[in-house]
């Protein structure tokens, strides 16, 4: 049991280190654009690469969200479990709009920005209708909704259509005007994702106690590739599932960048068919490696994911102020670094700061079970 959650544990908090790793050039290095899907003929291939592993939060982070949710729901009553899902929706939903919001982008723009908390905040409301429903049911719906939504894709509702808020919300990465001169912007929009979620919370079962760890590693395993696979044939067949790739004459590099350039706003079939096949495979993985030092280090930002999420964005935020006060704008309006090998160390030298008070909260959340609302965060 300890092994098996530890790796969950382990997984989540691999893909919240890759995190890192994308805030970090967001922070430093803003005045490099880059686009969703990434453009292959002018990106820099490391930022291209590194675009590419930070792509696997989100799928894994939600997919383990939904199947956390399950473990959840084994010890708790429907009710329960159903309550602590919309208490931690609102609260993710609360924290995005009235403290990321203005602390990430800045008081002085009056943008709401609806991005991952928000979408997993919403993602776990809709959840707590879900779970009431049959298991294959659920994991049909799932199904339908991952690998349908790109159907959706043409269309496009202008702010003068009715239904143009609730499809921005669910389908179509849009900014949504609102009264006193506020505007919202959805990052994130939620159909797919709560595909995501409702597979995860599907695959539960495959956790549980009585389940051996070699079923559950075998089936973990033969899920990835079958995912890996049809990723591949998908994109081979360069039609269904995203955007075209294209052959970049000369420079087989390049080539492999646009076939592997996927879009995450929203999250197209073939990014998730590759993020959640690769993350199946992790998760084998980490069990496998069972309680080695690796797997309980990275333990560490799992067990604790929003109090390390809230850490890093606030700490790096303040850190970008003082530079900008200090030093002024030298990159157009922004403060910025010349090289992107420097946003590289600026990450590597953070992970280590970072992980001493996430650790710290981690055995505060284990020492204090008494104490509810630390389960929130």
């Amino acid at each position: 049991m300890k092994t098996r959650l530890q790796n969950i544990d382990a997984l989540r908090g691999f893909v919240m280190v890759l995190m890192l790793l994308d805030h970090t050039r967001e922070t430093w290095f803003l005045q490099v654009p880059v686009t969703d899907p990434v453009d292959a003929r002018t990106i820099l291939p490391a930022i291209a690469f590194a675009r590419l592993a930070v792509s696997f939060c989100a799928p894994i982070f939600v997919a383990l969200t939904g199947l956390g949710v399950f473990l959840f729901h084994r010890t708790h009553t429907l009710q329960e479990t159903t309550a602590y899902l919309f208490k931690r929706g609102l609260l993710l939903m609360a924290i995005e709009v009235f403290y990321l919001s203005p602390i990430y982008w800045g008081i002085a723009k009056p943008t709401l920005w609806l991005q991952v908390i928000w979408c997993i905040g919403v993602c776990m409301i809709i959840l707590a209708g879900l779970i009431r429903l049959p298991r294959p049911v659920l994991i049909g719906l799932g199904l339908v909704i991952v690998c349908g939504h790109n159907l959706l894709d043409g269309i496009h509702l202008t702010p003068d259509n009715p239904f143009f808020i609730p499809w921005a919300e669910l389908h179509q990465r849009d900014a949504i005007a609102l009264p006193f001169g506020l505007v919202a912007k959805v990052s994130y929009p939620i159909l797919a994702w709560v595909g995501v979620i409702a597979l995860g919370y599907g695959i539960g079962p495959w956790f549980a106690p009585d389940t051996a760890p070699e079923l559950r590693q075998r089936r973990l395993v033969i899920l990835g590739l079958a995912l890996l696979a049809a990723f591949v044939a998908l994109r081979l067949n360069n039609g269904y599932g995203d955007h075209s790739w294209f052959t970049v004459e000369g420079s087989p590099l390049r080539t492999a960048i646009s076939f592997l350039s996927l879009t995450k706003y929203p999250p197209s079939l073939d990014f998730l068919l590759l993020t959640l096949g690769v993350g199946a495979i992790l998760l084998t993985v980490l069990e496998r490696m069972g309680d080695a030092p690796l797997v309980r280090a990275l333990g560490v930002f799992g067990g604790a994911p929003m109090f390390f999420y809230i850490l890093h964005l606030t700490t790096l935020r303040l850190l970008y102020h003082t530079a900008f006060a200090i030093w002024g704008p030298n990159k157009g309006p922004l403060f910025g670094l010349d090289s992107y090998g420097w946003v590289l160390v600026w990450y590597v030298g953070l992970i280590v700061p970072f992980y001493l008070p996430t650790a710290w909260y981690s055995r505060l959340k284990k020492r204090r079970r008494d104490i509810t609302w630390l389960r929130y965060f």
